[in-house]
């Protein structure tokens, strides 16, 4: 509970609270407004508290499966905030625009990844050298714009398994494309939208730097936790094959041993001599006679 109370406080701290005018709300926000302030609506924070730790424990599940959230924040103070967080757990991001079609037209969008990657190859591996000065000025430029627009997504191979939205009616668009395809849906839900829209809304201020910070690094420290378990149960795997397979040569090793020493036996026991080391005798009469 302590812990609850000081996130809680924390929260407040940042103006997570702090909702939109009145005249702007939505009234299926009702839910998780807690009053009204000087015509501004205030969110209740224990709600906020609820969800947030609802959401971090999804997230922290699909990362620790293996799967890729994809974070999209475009607004201008989401920016740089969303980028290092995603950056930090390894996760696709795209906060420069939303080229529409992103995932419902993904294929296409994964070519245009291998044509800059391909810029990128020519111009690291000195292959662009044969070109004019002018060429290569061009490629750059485009390889530039391209890393702007798709380099948050570069190494996705396949689609997402979840979508981290901040500002869900900024980003509506990425939103509907997520939908359209099945993709789980998580956001900060200001007073002005719909949190009906996705699958986790976290009631929060999607406006302020302060805020989105707070709410984006809780996110990723949850995954970042997946991640970490996945990698634990990831070596535990190994050492306990390499237990096997230690445990398994061992008995191998001992069988060899034991039907080493088996041939051994066998063979030291037909011998002429007695088990005593006396030699046998042998019973005169017994002999054939020869020539008959």
């Amino acid at each position: 509970m302590e812990n609850n109370t000081s996130l809680q406080q924390q929260l407040l701290e940042a103006g997570v609270h702090f909702g939109h005018l009145r005249k702007k709300w939505n009234p299926k926000m009702l839910p998780y407004i807690f009053a009204e302030k000087k015509g501004i609506h205030i969110i209740d924070l224990n709600k906020t508290v609820d969800h947030l730790q609802e959401t971090a424990a999804a997230l922290k599940q699909i990362a620790k499966s293996g799967k890729k959230i994809m974070f999209v924040a475009t607004k201008k103070q989401a920016k740089e905030i969303v980028t290092e967080c995603a950056k930090r757990v390894n996760m696709p991001y795209a906060t420069e625009r939303w080229l529409g079609g992103m995932l419902t037209n993904f294929n296409t969008v994964r070519k245009s990844v291998k044509k800059m990657q391909s810029i990128e190859k020519m111009l690291g591996d000195g292959s662009a050298e044969s070109l004019t000065k002018k060429e290569r000025l061009t490629l750059s430029r485009d390889k530039e714009k391209m890393e702007k627009v798709l380099g948050g997504i570069s190494q996705l191979g396949r689609l997402p398994a979840a979508l981290f939205l901040v500002d869900i009616g900024h980003e509506h668009i990425a939103l509907a494309e997520a939908k359209r395809l099945g993709i789980t849906t998580f956001g900060m839900v200001d007073t002005n939208c719909d949190p009906n829209k996705v699958d986790f809304a976290i009631p929060s201020n999607d406006d302020a730097t302060k805020s989105i910070a707070i709410i984006t690094n809780y996110i990723a420290a949850a995954i970042a936790e997946g991640l970490a378990e996945r990698q634990a149960s990831k070596d535990e795997e190994e050492s306990s094959e390499d237990n096997n397979e230690n445990e398994a040569k061992a008995r191998r090793l001992e069988a060899e041993a034991q039907a080493e020493g088996g041939r051994g036996r066998r063979r030291g026991g037909s011998s002429d001599n007695a088990p005593g080391g006396a030699p046998k005798r042998r019973v005169p009469g017994n002999r054939r006679p020869a020539g008959r």
